[in-house]
């Protein structure tokens, strides 16, 4: 259904500035990009979703936006978007963009404007104060910032920053605040964007130091941006960054009138406990805590982003046992609350682990995303700064700087990873597509089949029990279809007991069965009379269910 598109979407996240070069700069671009779009076709990708491109100091990835309606020029112009988006669509792609609008850059014109003069229209743009509280606990980056509050010389007042001090939060409860953010949005809607990834959205219904609004007028803003959306593009969505707990989820879904999607923070960190545990009981217990959400809402499922990997929802005990398994040293950890890998390198490059993880993320109820670099099985670079390290060039080849571009080593925008088992002469995509039994030629097979199988992204889905504490079992049924699907969580065998699939016929459309990696740990063809099934030591296993006649 078009209405629900992004129900059974495959999204692909990238930052423009590192996926390709086509001038030679050392920076990525949107022609780059554009030469790439018939391989993230062929890959299966249909939506992309972009990481800010606007004119920045960069202070913070391109979060810290001095123009809503230009395109940053180290990544070309608006005649290139333009183009862009119009071979996007040729090829079935939508386009989500990133709407950063808690806060602007120090740099953009409003703020310049706001801290000059008392008077300026734009001081109300942003939030002051003459006797600033603390808050520590609402600091984005608590090991890079020691306040929420910077005094500015120039304004005789300190202005409001959830995140760098380069970053002021911008003053949402103004009517005159939200049309602007309004009137961006129109923008890139008319130039054919399918919607919206909102940035920071919970800190967008925070009404810290905003006078005159209540965290109520602030959370009907979101009805307003759903309103509009809709009224200028009938299919367009609105998919809200919101790491919160489990009460306050329907601030963002309430009955289906905000947001269409958002990210699923609280069951990405259970799947981590329940993969450093080897437990599915873990990860039962993290979707048991997902409240029911409208008919036309749906989570967005991840295994990594571009941020770290937050686990701040977790206990200082569960936090450590993940540190334990997947980041024991100090450096691969970031803001005493995440992980700064990729996961190939968490997972000592197990591929059979790899394989399970996302096949198990692709049938959790909801959308599933890649990020860019994730279907060669990239890794990451330690010795780069904080978050830099999962942000490294996409390596497309083995010829000098990973095919990423043809400018001198110094010149990147950020290094190539050259050395060790993920360097880009060992992990690229011209390799990887010559190799049939290549990760990234078992990522297409898995996209193929996820959107095969829209019952797992549309359907009614139930937890299934088993005999196996490590094993998680789950069956979604659609229209009368229904597809099972098994997980092992464990590294060793086992065979499933389950009680819910007796006289049902089992059709096998996708599992480690069929990786090439596993071509000596073939499965035994199932007994049809039989409730057992076994797996593999991580394995995995998808079926069509029907009644047996």
């Amino acid at each position: 259904m078009k209405s629900v598109w992004y129900k059974n979407a495959i999204v692909y996240s990238l930052d423009v500035e590192t996926f390709k070069d086509s001038d030679g700069d050392g920076i990525g671009d949107f022609r780059g990009l554009t030469h790439r779009l018939d391989y993230l076709a062929g890959l299966g990708v249909n939506c992309l979703w972009l990481l800010p491109f606007y004119p920045s100091p960069n202070r913070d990835n391109g979060y810290d936006v001095m123009n809503y309606y230009d395109v940053d020029p180290r990544l070309g112009t608006l005649g290139d978007f333009v183009e862009f988006m119009h071979q996007a669509r040729d090829r079935g792609i939508r386009v989500l963009i990133d709407l950063v609008v808690n806060h602007t850059s120090i740099e953009h014109p409003w703020f310049q404007s706001a801290r000059q003069d008392k008077n300026s229209k734009y001081r109300n743009y942003y939030v002051w104060s003459d006797d600033p509280q603390p808050n520590p606990d609402l600091i984005a980056f608590p090991t890079k910032e020691d306040s929420i509050w910077e005094y500015d010389e120039q304004a005789g007042a300190s202005y409001l920053h959830h995140f760098y001090k380069e970053q002021p939060d911008l003053n949402i409860g103004n009517p005159k605040v939200q049309e602007e953010i309004l009137r961006i949005m129109g923008f890139w809607l008319e130039l054919g964007v399918s919607g919206f990834r909102i940035d920071a959205a919970h800190f967008l219904v925070k009404n810290v130091g905003i006078d005159g609004a209540s965290s109520e007028d602030l959370i009907l803003f979101l009805e307003r941006m759903r309103e509009f959306v809709t009224a200028r593009r009938a299919d367009a969505i609105l998919l809200a960054e919101a790491n919160v707990s489990p009460d306050q989820i329907p601030v963002y879904f309430d009955q289906g009138n905000r947001m269409h999607m958002l990210f699923n923070f609280l069951l990405n960190q259970q799947l981590f406990l329940a993969l450093a545990r080897q437990d599915a009981n873990t990860l039962k217990d993290g979707l048991k805590t997902l409240p029911c959400i409208p008919h036309n809402a749906q989570w967005l499922n991840f295994v990594r982003h571009h941020d770290e990997l937050t686990l701040d929802r977790l206990s200082d005990e569960q936090r450590q046992e993940i540190f334990a398994a997947f980041a024991p040293e100090e450096q691969m950890q970031i803001f005493g609350r995440g992980i700064r890998r990729r996961l190939p390198p968490m997972m000592q490059n197990d591929r059979h682990r790899i394989e399970m993880i996302y096949s198990l993320a692709f049938t959790l109820p909801g959308t599933p995303l890649l990020r860019y670099g994730d279907e060669i099985g990239m890794g990451d670079d330690l010795s780069l700064e904080g978050r830099e390290s999962v942000r490294t060039p996409m390596q497309w080849s083995d010829d000098p700087n990973g095919g990423f571009s043809t400018a001198s080593p110094d010149a990147l925008v950020r290094p190539v990873i050259s050395e060790g088992e993920y360097s880009y002469p060992h992990v690229n995509v011209s390799f990887e597509q010559r190799d049939p039994a290549s990760f990234l030629n078992w990522m297409e097979h898995l996209i193929r089949t996820r959107r095969q199988c829209p019952e797992f992204g549309t359907g009614k889905w139930q937890m299934l029990e088993t005999n196996e504490p490590a094993v998680f079992a789950h069956a979604c049924k659609l229209d009368g279809a229904t597809v099972l699907a098994l997980h092992n969580l464990s590294d060793r065998p086992c065979t499933v007991t389950l009680e819910d699939i007796q006289q049902e016929h089992l059709m096998e459309v996708f599992g480690d069965n069929f990786s090439l990696v596993r071509y000596d740990q073939k499965y035994k063809p199932l007994d049809q009379s039989s409730n057992t099934i076994s797996m593999n030591a991580y394995g995995y296993r998808w079926f069509r269910v029907s009644a047996m006649h």
